[in-house]
């Protein structure tokens, strides 16, 4: 039986902090995108369609409404590319999502490919 993978990874993008912490396990990824700290905020789930149905992601804003956008972009980013449920956080404090969203993104295909990374070492 295979534990969760743990990733956590940092990015500093003009005098400003951003954090991700990602969770996998065997059907999910459960990740937090945040500003200077690692705190929850607004969060969104995504789930891809079966491999036999064509169509898109379908998602859904469950916490908070601040960062909705970028948290529905991101969870069906995820979905899509891993093909498992997704659940995605983003906390920002000073920056609106326009401002984050290209450092965000970054970030996360750091996570995602230093747990791919990960994946390869240990296979």
């Amino acid at each position: 039986m295979n534990r969760a993978k743990v990733v956590k990874e940092e990015l500093f993008e003009q005098d400003t902090r951003f954090l991700a912490v990602y969770v996998e396990t065997t059907n999910s990824c459960v990740i937090m995108l945040s500003e200077k700290e690692d705190k929850l905020g607004t969060m969104a789930v995504a789930v891809p369609k079966p491999k036999d149905l064509l169509g898109p992601v379908s998602s859904s804003v469950l916490l908070g409404d601040k960062n909705a956008f970028s948290a529905r972009i991101f969870a069906e980013y995820v979905a899509s590319k891993k093909g498992k449920i997704a659940m995605v956080s983003v906390y920002l404090d000073k920056l609106s999502e326009m401002q984050a969203q290209a450092f965000l993104m970054h970030l996360l295909e750091k996570v995602l490919r230093a747990e791919s990374g990960k994946e390869a070492a240990t296979t």
